[in-house]
């Protein structure tokens, strides 16, 4: 499965000598938080800095990740930093939930992402990539970040609601991706706040924002509401409004489901999208490894796909997107705010102090990965779950890793397979195309690609 010949290293920001002095490292994680770190945060375990008045500790080692992550929630918090920008979007989704309130949320949606109920979500994810195909013929030239926008969007939909993306889905389509480059943008009062209300003033497109986002999230559940249901196929809509928590009995609120159907939509859309384009990025910079992928994609063509044990006659497809994975993580940063004293990897750690955990330095850290820069699927060959373990964290780590992985993975293996069973894929800018840390990870431009049959 290897092949080292020709092995590439794709762009990435520049790594600085030295730390750079608070002024400098402030102005820098506003414009992208991927371009401030030196040659120390890829070599040691933890490190120590003052910014504003505020202690920040940075782990660059599994155990002190695990140790954080995993630790009760009366221990470590999100700050408000960390939560200001997404909450306009998601709510008191389960992304941002806290306390009990997150415990309740997570028993009762666990049963939508079980194996079983994914597997009924494939034939919406096969549509979707049908009619990826269908907007890409005759066109040798495309900007796949887009259609990637459209593809998920159109999967996420269905899977939800049983309704393909048209007008409203552009809506979201459109919303999501203005917030992302605009008022989504962590600002200086989010590094100031120390309550989600402070500086009021620099909300007013934020909170026009929310306003447009809850009106198109309640037009779909309305619409789908209203459409004729077929009573012996569900999809997650149906079962969001039928979960019971298993302990209470109580349903969701009608605001409770628009925040996790709102949650739903931005994790199956966004996140999805950048894992496609980041992946095919790579595959269009190895000719190589995509030759081979499509031969085994050609070997089990897309329409033979019908439960999740079908995914794995395409393991170098599965190790090319966990390593897009590692090289370009969904979440560039997770912070968190220590709620009592504690020691983290012999640093000693007080009330108010902020954790940051980096998976884009983790991810490339050179006493935990070989030749971390480089793009090298074969690294995960044979690795079922790599992100329960060691330093590979894309969906976040603990009790509170994503509960959509194996969704948005098998999302990603069809859309992706989809493609590459129909074209070859190629680069036309030549220009690099370097990862900007927003709320998500996303490229600085979008390049043109080719496509041939």
């Amino acid at each position: 499965m290897t092949h080292e010949i020709g092995r590439i290293e794709p762009p990435a920001p520049p790594v600085h000598a030295q730390p750079l002095p608070s002024w400098r490292l402030i102005m820098a994680t506003l414009r992208n938080p991927l371009a401030t770190y030196s040659e120390d945060s890829f070599k040691l375990p933890v490190g120590r800095v003052r910014i504003l008045g505020r202690t920040t500790i940075v782990v660059n080692h599994p155990d002190g990740v695990k140790h954080v992550l995993n630790s009760p929630a009366a221990s470590y918090g999100r700050p408000i930093a960390a939560t200001r920008s997404v909450r306009w979007m998601m709510g008191n989704g389960l992304f941002l939930a806290e306390g009990e309130d997150w415990r309740t949320q997570r028993r009762m949606l666990a049963p939508l992402f079980s194996p079983a109920r994914i597997s009924e979500l494939l034939p919406h994810f096969l549509a979707a990539g049908n009619l990826l195909l269908d907007r890409l013929e005759q066109r040798p030239e495309v900007k796949l970040s887009t259609e990637f926008d459209q593809a998920t969007l159109d999967a996420v939909l269905r899977a939800l609601f049983s309704t393909p993306a048209a007008t409203l889905g552009q809506e979201i389509a459109r919303l999501t991706r203005y917030y992302l480059e605009g008022p989504g943008r962590p600002n200086f009062g989010d590094l100031l706040a120390r309550r989600e209300g402070d500086f009021p003033f620099l909300a007013g497109r934020r909170r026009h924002f929310r306003t447009a986002w809850h009106k198109a999230v309640d037009a779909f559940v309305r619409t789908r509401h209203e459409g004729r249901r077929d009573s012996d196929s569900r999809d997650l809509l149906d079962i969001l409004l039928a979960a019971r928590d298993p302990e209470t009995g109580g349903t969701l609120s009608p605001e409770e489901v628009r925040d996790q159907t709102a949650t739903m939509l931005f994790a199956g859309f966004e996140t999805t999208a950048r894992l496609l384009f980041w992946a095919v990025y790579l595959l269009a910079l190895d000719q190589q490894e995509q030759a081979a992928i499509r031969e085994e994609v050609a070997a089990f063509p897309p329409e033979r796909i019908a439960t999740m044990q079908d995914l794995q006659n395409w393991p170098r497809l599965r190790c090319v997107l966990l390593e897009a994975l590692r090289l370009y993580p969904p979440v560039p940063q997770l912070i968190r705010q220590a709620l009592e004293p504690d020691e983290v990897l012999g640093e000693r750690v007080e009330v108010g102090d902020l954790i940051w955990i980096s998976p884009w330095t983790l991810h490339r850290h050179r006493d935990h990965w070989t030749d971390p820069n480089a793009f090298v699927p074969e690294r995960f060959h044979g690795q079922p779950q790599p992100w329960l373990h060691g330093a590979f964290i894309p969906f976040g780590g603990g009790p509170r890793i994503c509960i959509g992985a194996s969704f948005s993975m098998a999302e990603a293996q069809i859309l992706i397979a989809t493609l590459l069973n129909r074209h070859r894929i190629g680069l036309i800018d030549s220009r690099p195309v370097l990862p900007v840390g927003l709320i998500t990870t996303v490229p600085s431009y979008e390049p043109r690609f080719s496509l041939a049959s």
